[in-house]
């Protein structure tokens, strides 16, 4: 976590300490003396005592499940017909299913060409089931791709999470493949491997339309100067709690708030997205998504030069 994000979560958590412990006196004075108190500030700290309450009810009850499909043109010179991509990530399965059969129906319903997965498969091992599950009901034509994130080297690592799916999952490594009637390449980056010298890179031909997938946003950082006309990434939850105005308090992600969520154009006809997820942090984390909505990507790739 970066020191500004730690600063944001600390004023954050003081806010609301403040907010909640003034919130209690108020009462406490009320039943002891039987008086309202009726200042302004008074007033102020019980409207935002009420409003919090109501965020907290919204962040978990709601938002987590109200799944948002997000649409993407993508022009390139490189195609002459178009072709549609979709994009998941972060599904973070528990035991309890959440949105994973809504996500099937949306998915098949668009009927993509490609569909990949950017990492982060479970939140534990038994829902693995679940996991698998969903993956496999996904249907594409052309193919099914997937990385893996950081929680599927640190905790399951051991196990073959994609077994059964469909997807091919990649690591230091292309795929090449004609989609729609077009030359696509999907090539791969696990979370535990180095983003340096990768030799395969240099092989990628240069008039395929090359997608890579990594489950950390800032890779094109670190790998410039290749064929790569999109890379696809995760990792943030676009925050997974964010503030109107501010956006993420917090990422977890090297680069912080610069590559948050959503599109980043890099100029040549190059773009960098970072999508949202599905699921939320495992562990003894909250269950709760706050102004950042679980999120399936849909791409429409075509012929025609950048805008």
């Amino acid at each position: 976590m970066l020191f500004s994000e730690i600063i944001a979560l600390t004023i954050f958590a003081v806010f609301w300490w403040f907010v909640y412990s003034r919130e209690a006196k108020f009462f406490i004075s009320f039943f002891k003396h039987k008086s309202f108190n009726k200042s302004l500030f008074a007033t102020f700290i019980h409207v935002f005592a009420v409003l919090g309450i109501f965020c907290f009810f919204y962040a978990y009850f709601i938002e987590p499940y109200w799944l948002k499909v997000v649409h993407v043109n993508l022009k390139t010179d490189k195609l002459k017909n178009s072709f549609v991509l979709v994009q998941i990530s972060d599904l973070h399965c528990d035991a309890k299913v959440r949105n994973e059969e809504k996500l099937v129906k949306i998915i098949n319903e668009i009927n993509p060409d490609i569909i990949v997965f950017t990492g982060d498969a479970l939140n534990a091992e038994k829902a693995l089931g679940n996991f698998k599950k969903t993956l496999k009901n996904l249907n594409a034509k052309s193919g099914k791709f997937a990385v893996r994130g950081n929680f599927d080297v640190w905790y399951w690592k051991d196990i073959d999470i994609f077994e059964g799916t469909g997807f091919i999952e990649l690591d230091k490594e292309a795929v090449s493949f004609t989609s729609a009637n077009q030359d696509v390449t999907i090539a791969g980056l696990s979370a535990e491997s180095s983003a340096e010298n990768l030799k395969f890179l240099e092989k990628l031909p240069g008039n395929y339309y090359t997608v890579f997938l990594s489950h950390y946003p800032g890779i094109n950082e670190i790998i410039e100067n290749t064929a790569i006309d999109l890379y696809l990434t995760g990792h943030t939850h676009g925050g997974q709690f964010s503030l109107p105005f501010y956006g993420a308090l917090i990422t977890m992600s090297r680069y912080g708030k610069k590559y948050e969520a959503g599109l980043y154009a890099l100029g040549k006809d190059k773009a960098l997205y970072v999508n949202r997820g599905i699921g939320m942090e495992g562990g003894v984390a909250p269950r709760i998504r706050f102004f950042s909505r679980p999120e399936i990507t849909v791409f429409y790739i075509g012929p025609g030069k950048k805008k």
